[in-house]
Formats: structure tokens, sequence, C-alpha cells
């Protein structure tokens, strides 16, 4: 601009950033370039692999996927006070203090404590190890102690543009696998689908678990009903079966009817019953911690995943923390839903899932 500038008003145009005239051409220069950013951030937009925050929210949604939105931890809290207190919109502190909103309303039960479900005050990744919510920030006549028997379950914080982006490279790479790999990436990407398999029968017979010959089955948990199923529908190939419990009835673009069926996991309640030697320096809040570890272990386990008693071992001995020197774990044993006790390891069928509640593990101690 300033050779430009010269062409008219003669070379010898002094146009330093001390003179009004090369003021005025930096003036000029600066919204050119201005202009230039815009239109090229504009361009950018259109790509999945330049888009920033909402223009690559709207981006991926042609993949049909969104961006995942923040959610609040979690904390289930032990109440303990005088029958009869009524505790409104109460609140908990940690040990960093942050704070722990419980439900609008809590009434102590005739026992003296009730366990409640509380929501941390910050939305997004906010933690609490067990045993560190245990203050009380909002004093109620009648409330005397709170404490957390587990750690807390972690929110996620709103998902950030690059994580977007890696999420939208793999949606796109669903088409590129397997007929049957397709259709299972496809309800894994529904919006709440927390857990799920797929199986396929390509045999002539019925197999093992009970599927048809030439068909599929999933076992999908979370997720709504009818988005599962329009999700197989527009995946499978046509002619395959579809198993399971579930029923479902899809239409395509010309009407025709087509039933879609898949199972949900039916839940096996594993009880765990572990016996143990107090050694020096054993607490009983040790025993809450050990019964927490055996809870977040069992859900880990995917559907269809078989109990293995030997892998109980490490949760129960703590992950072998300092604590662990305090006890010494003689013998795990377990049973499903109302059978028997027992040190033999637990099948489960092709769609359960194993599930087990701090009321479900017993610790006898010697």
């Amino acid at each position: 601009m300033q050779s430009e500038y010269r062409t008219i008003y003669g070379a010898d145009t002094y146009l330093e950033a001390d003179s009004q005239d090369g003021q005025w051409v930096a003036i000029l220069a600066l919204a050119m370039f201005d202009s230039m950013q815009v239109a090229a951030a504009i361009y950018n937009s259109f790509s999945p692999l330049t888009a920033q925050k909402d223009a690559l929210s709207r981006n991926v949604k042609i993949n049909g996927i969104a961006r995942l939105t923040a959610s609040y931890s979690t904390a289930d809290l032990t109440i303990v006070g005088q029958a009869g207190t009524v505790i409104l919109n109460g609140q908990a502190k940690d040990t960093l203090d942050q704070k722990w909103n419980l439900p609008a309303s809590v009434t102590v039960p005739v026992g003296g404590s009730i366990v409640v479900t509380a929501t941390a005050a910050e939305i997004g990744s906010v933690t609490a190890a067990a045993g560190t919510i245990n203050k009380i920030a909002t004093p109620t006549l009648g409330w005397q102690t709170v404490n957390n028997v587990a750690a807390a379950t972690i929110g996620d914080a709103i998902e950030t543009d690059a994580e977007l982006r890696r999420r939208q490279t793999q949606s796109t790479m669903i088409p590129s696998l397997s007929v049957m790999e397709g259709i299972v990436g496809a309800v894994a990407s529904l919006p709440s689908v927390s857990r799920y398999r797929g199986y396929e029968n390509d045999t002539a017979t019925t197999n093992a678990d009970g599927i048809p010959a030439h068909s599929i089955s999933l076992v999908v948990e979370g997720g709504t009903t009818q988005a599962i199923a329009e999700a197989i529908a527009a995946k499978k190939t046509a002619g395959t079966r579809t198993y399971g419990t579930t029923s479902y009835t899809t239409y395509d673009q010309y009407g025709i009817a087509n039933i879609i069926n898949f199972y949900r996991p039916t839940t096996a309640t594993i009880s765990i019953e572990v016996s143990l030697t107090a050694l020096t320096g054993y607490l009983s809040t040790t025993a809450d911690l050990i019964k927490a570890a055996l809870v977040a272990y069992i859900a880990t386990l995917d559907i269809g995943d078989d109990v293995l008693i030997t892998k109980l071992y490490t949760p129960a001995n703590l992950d072998n923390i300092a604590l662990t020197n305090t006890y010494n774990v003689t013998q795990i044993r377990i049973k499903k839903n109302a059978g028997s006790f027992g040190t033999s390891n637990i099948t489960l069928a092709f769609n359960e899932i194993a599930q087990t509640a701090l009321a479900d593990v017993t610790l006898v101690v010697v």
C-alpha cells in the first residue's frame, strides 16, 4: 500500500510511522488485513479439521454426532442426625472446600441415618475421594455428620474442539468397517448409550447363546429404544434377522415396516463375602473402603463378562495401598442372585451384566 501511495503522490513521499500519511496508510492496511482474517476464518469454518467452537459444533451434525455437554459429579452421602430432622437445600463440603448440593429436602428417618445422592455445585470434573466429603456447609439443627463411603462419580467437562475432532474422524470411519462393526459403531455413538455388545451367528443353526441362524443380536445399556432400533435398521444388510426381547418397528423412506429386535442387559446381582483377619491398625472405615473398591471393580465389567473370583483379590486388598498391611484376606466367596456362596467363578449369559451394591458386600472380620 505504501508503494501504491507513492505512485500517486511521488516516490519521495515520506510514509514512516511518525508521519500523518504513514499512519493513514497503516490504518487502511490494518483494515484490509482484518478483512482477510475474517474471510480465512469463514473459509476454515466449513471444515471439521479447522473449524472452531460453535462452527465445529454445527459441522459435526452432518456425521450424526454432537458436542458432549458438561455434566455434574455426584456422590452418595451418608447423613446422620436426629430422627425427623428435615434438611432443606442442604450443602456439604469436602476437604478442598468444594460444595455438594443435597436434594431439596432430606428427612432423617427413625434409624438416624440416610444415604442420599449429592451433586457437585460446580459443573465438570469435580473429584472427591472416599471419606473426604465430611463437612456440613449449611448447619441445620439435628444434622450431626456427613460422609461419603465411596469416591464421587466424576462428571465430564464440556468436550473440547480437539476431542470433538477426534470423535468426528472416528465417526466417518464407520462405513469403512464390516457391516457388524458398523452397526455396533452406530449404536455406540448414540447419546446416553453406556455399554453395548454385538453378537453375530453366521451359521445355519442356532448357536450356544440361543441366537438363531443367520441373525445378529445387540445388547445395549442406555439410549432410547427408538434411536437404537433406527441405528440398527440403517446399517444392517437386507434379509438379516435381528434377535432380542426388545422390539421396535422402524419405517424406511418408502413406508415399509421393519421390526428390529435387540436386548436390554439382564442384571445379575453379584454378592461378595470377604473373610479377613484384622491386624494392627485395622479400622472400621477400612471395611467401607474395601466394599467400595469391590463395587467399583464389578462396575468395570462389560456385558457378558464372567466374574472371576481371583480378580477380586486385588480390589479387596485396596490395590496394595498402605492400608492393606492392616488386614489379611483369607477367603472370598461369591454368589449370583439368590444362589449360594461359593469359591468358583460365575459365568454370565451373553446378555447379562454384573452389578454389585455396597449392601451386597459382606465382610467377615476375625
